[in-house]
């Protein structure tokens, strides 16, 4: 790991009451890395109030045991309010729409990802 604890970052800062006259802002943040910790989740559960949205991560191993399929194991929760999530959804738009663009499209059913020989 790097020995660097903060990384500027851009983003945009919405107005609360937007106006037309008043564009949205880049302001810079400094995020410390410190304690950053990074998990692998290839499954992800949503639920939540009406406050806040909660989101679990975890790892599917899709292993089966004598006893039936292996339990998920959920590693992470994030609990955020809804304008965080409506930002979040937005900035994962994005990112994937790039992805595409790049890499082309991302299948999310596993059995079309898959090649077939023959």
């Amino acid at each position: 790991m790097s020995d660097e604890t903060s990384e500027p970052v851009e983003m945009n800062q919405t107005p609360a009451i937007p106006t037309a006259a008043k564009p949205a802002q880049n302001i810079r943040v400094d995020l410390n890395t410190a304690n950053l910790i990074a998990n692998y989740s290839n499954f992800f559960r949503v639920t939540g109030t009406f406050e806040e949205l909660v989101i679990d991560f975890g790892l599917h191993t899709g292993a089966i045991l004598p006893q039936g399929p292996e339990p998920v194991k959920l590693t992470q929760r994030l609990v955020v309010s809804f304008p965080t999530a409506k930002r979040l959804l937005s900035a994962l738009q994005v990112a994937v729409a790039k992805h595409e663009q790049a890499f082309g499209s991302v299948e999310v059913e596993p059995h079309k990802r898959t090649k077939r020989s023959g």
